[in-house]
């Protein structure tokens, strides 16, 4: 059981092990997982879009309600009455870190790089089906569309879409995003050690921060360290210690005792979309029956989870989607219904047996998928106690933890059955295009799911062209994904941001689970 309580010596030791840059201007920062790489184009990876989100900018951004696009480096726009023609007036004061200006060929060539074939990036469907990009002067973009795209401007505030420097891009080639990326961003990418540490300097040019913050820069810093540290109490040690000024994603476990910290502050981010599930991958034979799906859902305990792992910092989930975000359907909330003996019974009926070892069997195969997931956080602990639930009703789950380094590459393999992420989202139609869409297979829709009518739906969502519609096709979609039982929803997750009550003007930030957005009021 993990100690509710460390004491003081404890934490000087485990913070005193953890060596730091000098203290200066420098902004110290934790973060419990590193990603693969920092070129946001190519990943659907939450650990690297914190990153991007400081060294690099969107042409909107989203504002503390997480719902309201805001203008950034686009100072306004307007829309064709058919919703297929975005016009995007530019601010004419921008420069990247390497000192180029910011002009409208950047915004051209970001978004054909993202939607390039070649490049497979696994989020480019945000920049909706774009037909053409023309810049007919250095500061006006007009972005035409196939066909409208309901969410184009939330959308555009994500990480994916942020603007890139061709001149780094071609000068890096493959090492971009490892070894260095340009961007306009208040911070400037300057190391990345893996596992270890990131390094970000001051953007001393920059002066074009969104009305959201009262500071529009440059930041206060010099640097912003950032430290990898996976382990959960040696993070909540060395903030207590007083080594590091910030750090996000806290553990849930230890949350009572930072609030009772003299010298941390606890925020919550609100509002907040995260959804910790167990997805399926519907091509395997051993759970290509629905049945089999449901049975598991059903079959574990979500309030237990929530108070015994995450000691109520979070809320047992049985839909997709969180009933406070945008286009929620209630009735997807009336499926997954917790239930033991209807488990067995719909395993019964699938044809997997009991074994002589309490395992169930089918065809001489034994009812024991691969679960995949990432091995920092709380996902651990929540595999296991699932697959605890589990062999009460004849399933032994295999549980395969990764890296977070190369966790993204093992589960975009097909040679599993189960994986688990906690994805953050904005809105309903926003999940359910993330994952459901067949055009994401394999990544993100790890479930391999190709189904033409979810297609369809989907698409009448993202070609709305008005609220009541948008919502009508979402909230279809999310029924028919839920009775097909294609996830194990199990836990609504808080998202907290922990700083030493030294800092000033910290305030968490919803966007993919990130908080720290760009930091700009920051001080000591």
């Amino acid at each position: 059981m993990i100690r509710a309580v460390l004491s003081a010596a404890f934490a000087l030791s485990i913070a005193g092990s953890i060596a730091l840059p000098a203290a200066g201007q420098t902004l110290n920062m934790m973060k419990s997982i590193d990603a693969p790489h920092y070129d946001a184009q190519r990943t659907t990876w939450g650990p690297t879009s914190d990153i991007v989100n400081m060294f690099q900018d969107t042409l909107v951004a989203l504002d503390w309600d997480g719902k309201t696009p805001i203008p950034y480096l686009a100072k306004s726009w307007t829309v064709s009455p058919d919703g297929k023609l975005y016009t995007f007036k530019l601010r004419d004061d921008v420069t990247f870190c390497s000192g180029k200006k910011f002009t409208a060929e950047d915004v051209v060539y970001s978004f054909k790089r993202l939607k390039d074939p070649a490049l497979k990036g696994p989020f480019a469907w945000r920049a909706g089906t774009i037909k053409e990009l023309r810049a007919p002067d250095p500061y006006t973009v007009e972005y035409e569309l196939e066909e409208p795209f309901s969410e184009l401007l939330l959308q555009l505030t994500m990480f994916t879409n942020v603007i890139h420097n061709k001149e780094s891009v071609e000068a890096l080639g493959k090492d971009y995003g490892v070894k260095g990326a340009d961007g306009t961003g208040p911070w400037c990418f300057e190391s990345w050690t893996p596992r270890t540490q990131i390094v970000l300097r001051r953007h001393d040019a920059y002066k074009w921060g969104p009305s959201m913050y009262q500071n529009k820069g440059p930041v206060k810093f010099e640097k912003l360290s950032i430290r990898i540290v996976p382990e959960d109490s040696s993070r909540v040690a060395a903030m207590m210690a007083g080594q590091f000024d910030y750090t996000n994603q806290f553990p849930s476990q230890f949350i009572a005792q930072a609030k009772a910290a003299p010298m941390l502050q606890v925020q919550e981010a609100r509002p907040n979309f995260q959804l910790l599930y167990f997805g399926f991958k519907t091509s395997r034979p051993m759970v290509e029956d629905k049945r089999v799906r449901e049975a598991m859902s059903i079959a574990i305990n979500r309030a237990e989870i929530a108070k015994g792992i995450l000691l109520g910092n979070a809320d047992p989930a049985f839909t997709i989607v969180d009933k406070d975000a945008q286009d929620f359907d209630p009735k997807s909330g009336e499926i997954v219904k917790e239930d033991v003996e209807r488990a067995k019974k719909l395993l019964d009926e699938a044809g997997w047996k009991v074994g002589s070892d309490g395992i169930r069997e089918k065809d001489g195969i034994k009812l024991q998928p691969k679960v995949y997931f990432t091995q920092a956080g709380n996902t651990p602990r929540i595999a296991e106690a699932i697959q605890g639930y589990l062999r009460r009703i004849g399933v032994q789950w295999q549980l395969q933890p990764w890296d977070s380094t190369i966790a993204a590459a093992k589960m975009a393999e097909q040679d599993y059955e189960i994986w688990s992420v906690t994805v953050p989202y904005l809105s309903a139609g926003d999940l359910m295009n993330i994952y459901f869409d067949s055009r994401n297979i394999p990544t993100p829709n790890r479930m391999n799911w190709k189904n033409a009518e979810t297609d369809e739906v989907l698409r009448r969502g993202r070609s709305a062209l008005n609220d009541a519609d948008r919502a009508k096709a979402y909230e279809l979609v999310q029924q028919q994904v839920t009775r097909e039982h294609l996830w194990i929803p199990v836990l609504n997750i808080s998202m907290h941001m922990v700083t030493s009550k030294r800092l000033k003007g910290a305030r968490p930030h919803m966007i993919y689970q990130n908080t720290f957005y760009k930091g700009l009021d920051l001080s000591l």
